[in-house]
């Protein structure tokens, strides 16, 4: 009903183009229908090579591994390689089956959702492009049904109303007339209504959709996309992609959007899932967003929070989870403030300098070289030693080791195949390495045991501060703690020892809530993916436990160095209602210029409380009103998670809720517990502010976490707060 009183308000469609639509729809479900079809029963088909190609090879492998008594006989090895490598082609061709399949049953539901029609410069007639989630064509291509939206022709619709318009192909620009802007509305094959859009339909449907309850998952917004966020998606001329986008532009979303777009423009030169990596800012998000990729019709791409990469460098080390870390600098424990100093001074460039130093200095200070003796006599002196090994400063030190222990083997064996036995060899070896020190963290707590090195190294005394994380990293590193900050120092320690191959197949990095991390982790970025090109997406107004400006992204693009760079802004929040975002704005200092979509709503709700049991009470209460009203998602917010973990405690009883956190994220629906820096890149149908009273958001860096708590909210905020005492 709602859709067929919307249908009437936005257009009266006369009976013979409304036939027209359902007669197209018709042929291009009986053209899915027909590949779909063909699909199943060549996966059928391919089954059944698979199972005789497992039994030929099976059989083969029992004949030939009775042949292989000796070591040497790798004839036989190459015949079995031979009976085995259709088995796993025809896996691989089954596979792609499978996805063509998973594509074709979501095309039969939903074939396009838009249509353009387009007169290309020079011809008389406008052509009708169809555009949906994928391509569908006959004849190998030639005949064209549903155009995918990532395709250039698809960008008219996203970036032009009617009038002149324009696409860029890979033969170059295609000019001509926007004629008509269509969307429709098609579910499970039937088509509901459909409207030709002009500027205020388009704002009306979209502020229609963002009416709605938001889901426990992200979900695709192709038929949504604006023309910047289309802007940002298509880029494909910048190796350096950054964006500043303030709280609701829709940042995730279209990361995720570009994620999928570069690999539909990756075909040709084969960039797929494995060659990308979202940098996640914690694991609530990353289940949040696991289902975007997946329903665009492409693999899921690895995502890592920033430990877990730093415990993959270190040699899968534990690693203190950055969680943990801002528990506490959202704490009122006295610690907090030295564990702030020493966030900021170890991931800062003063201290990238200071390690930079420390490698240098690595062959001089903390190498012991000495004589090397074979049967023959002395092979190499220490001296000789030294001068070679300090030789080639622009190779790391691991590589500068292993050309070492190669000339030394050639001093005492000759350049012969066969030089010496095994064991002598490595005897060799060994007593090379022993001389030069290349674990990080080793080394790492070599620095951190010396203050007179430290100092050295750093130019000056230690200020009083420092002299205080000296001590306090000397203490963690002793018991076995890795902290956050040291973990990305070591880690940086590794990649310039050893150099970094692991992540060589990454060609495209995606980092989200860029305004969280320091120049030291940028720089070890650098490191791991050297050839990869980056989008960047953040927002200097969401910074949590620190402060940022604007600066930041030249930052980023001085230690990134990319050949190419833009910074684009996003300014528009779709996300809040207007009496939402609007309340949120007075918590910063130097208001961004931010455009609401005007999508109005109820005012934001200030409850004053007298005491935990009122609070308590008045927390239920608007449970309860969000539950009536019908939200989905509900999320009460705390400073930390202590305080919600209390908060879960009081509330027992009276409402049912549960704690989101630490992993426990999985299907964020009905009513929930976060702390607030979980919350980031998320966002809620109804939002209940739980703690704020004279022991919490007093200081002036506060204002940026209620920004960021007030901004998660789509429909309804509401903030408990504890009753002033009049003067």
């Amino acid at each position: 009903m709602e859709q067929a009183g919307y249908q009437m308000e936005m257009q009266h469609q006369n009976q013979a183009e409304w036939q027209q639509e359902e007669a197209y729809l018709k042929k291009t479900l009986a053209l899915a229908e027909e590949q779909l079809e063909q699909a199943k029963h060549m996966a059928e088909k391919k089954q059944q090579e698979i199972l005789e190609a497992k039994r030929e090879a099976y059989e083969n492998a029992t004949q030939g591994t009775l042949r292989l008594s000796d070591a040497h006989d790798f004839e036989a090895l190459i015949e079995l390689s031979q009976y085995t490598a259709p088995v796993t082609e025809g896996i691989v061709d089954y596979e792609e089956e499978q996805k063509r399949i998973v594509r074709l049953e979501q095309i039969r539901k939903n074939p396009y959702f838009a249509r353009i029609d387009f007169r290309f410069a020079g011809e008389e007639e406008a052509e009708a492009i169809y555009i949906g989630r994928s391509s569908l064509s006959r004849r190998a291509g030639l005949e064209q049904y549903v155009y995918d939206w990532r395709s250039p022709i698809a960008s008219v619709f996203y970036r032009f109303m009617a009038g002149e318009a324009y696409y860029d192909a890979p033969g170059g620009r295609v000019e001509g007339e926007l004629q008509r802007k269509r969307q429709y509305e098609i579910q499970n094959g039937t088509l509901h209504f459909y409207f030709d859009m002009d500027r205020s339909v388009e704002d009306a449907i979209l502020r229609r959709l963002l009416s709605q309850n938001t889901s426990p998952k992200m979900k695709a917004i192709v038929e949504t996309i604006q023309q910047d966020q289309d802007i940002v998606i298509r880029d494909m001329e910048h190796e350096l992609l950054l964006v500043q986008g303030v709280a609701g532009s829709g940042k995730t979303s279209i990361a995720l959007h570009r994620a999928a777009y570069l690999m539909y423009q990756g075909l040709q030169n084969r960039l797929g899932a494995n060659h990308i990596l979202i940098i996640s800012p914690n694991t609530a998000f990353e289940e949040y967003i696991s289902g975007v990729l997946p329903e665009l019709g492409e693999e899921q791409v690895d995502s890592l929070v920033f430990e877990d990469l730093l415990s993959q460098v270190l040699g899968n080390r534990a690693v203190q989870p950055r969680q943990e870390v801002l528990e506490l600098l959202l704490s009122r424990k006295p610690k907090r403030k030295l564990v702030k100093a020493s966030l900021e001074w170890k991931l800062s460039e003063e201290f990238r300098e200071l390690l930079d130093r420390f490698l240098e200095d690595i062959p001089a200070s903390q190498t012991v070289f000495q004589d090397i003796y074979e049967k023959e006599g002395c092979v190499i002196t220490r001296e000789e030693l030294q001068e070679r090994f300090e030789r080639r400063t622009d190779l790391p030190l691991k590589l500068r080791l292993e050309q070492l222990e190669e000339h030394v083997l050639e001093l005492a064996f000759g350049t012969a195949q066969k030089r010496g036995e095994v064991e002598e060899r490595n005897r060799l070896r060994q007593e090379v390495r022993e001389m030069v020190p290349l674990d990080a963290i080793e080394l790492y707590q070599r620095l951190f045991s010396d203050e007179a090195l430290l100092e050295r190294l750093l130019g000056r005394k230690l200020s009083e501060e420092q002299h205080k994380i000296f001590n306090q990293t000397q203490k963690n590193l002793q018991s076995g703690l890795l902290c956050y900050d040291d973990a990305a120092a070591a880690a940086y320690l590794a990649c310039k020892l050893a150099g970094s191959s692991k992540y060589r197949e990454i060609r495209q990095v995606v980092i989200d809530e860029a305004q969280d991390y320091y120049p030291l982790q940028y720089e070890l970025f650098a490191l791991l993916f050297p050839k990869a090109k980056f989008t960047i997406l953040g927002d200097i107004y969401q910074t949590i436990a620190k402060t940022e400006e604007v600066s930041l992204y030249e930052q980023i693009q001085k230690i990134l160095n990319r050949k190419s760079a833009c910074l684009l802004t996003l300014n528009k929040s779709f996300r809040c209602t207007t009496e939402i975002l609007e309340f949120g704005l007075q918590f910063i200092d130097r208001r961004p210029e931010i455009q609401s979509f005007n999508r109005a709503g109820e005012e934001v709700r200030v409850i004053p409380v007298s005491d935990p049991a009122e609070r308590l009470a008045a927390i239920a209460e608007e449970v309860k009103i969000c539950k009536e009203r019908g939200f989905g998602t509900i999320c009460l917010l705390c400073r930390t998670k202590n305080r919600a973990v209390r908060l879960l405690e009081g509330l027992a009883g009276q409402i049912e809720v549960r704690l989101a956190a630490d992993g426990e994220t999985k299907g964020l629906q009905g009513v929930f517990l976060l702390p607030i820096y979980m919350a980031k890149g998320l966002e809620f149908d109804a939002v209940i502010l739980c703690d704020i009273g004279s022991d919490s958001y007093q200081e002036e860096e506060d204002k940026r976490l209620l920004y960021v708590a007030c901004t998660r909210a789509l429909h309804r905020l509401s903030l408990i707060c504890e009753k002033r005492e009049k003067n």
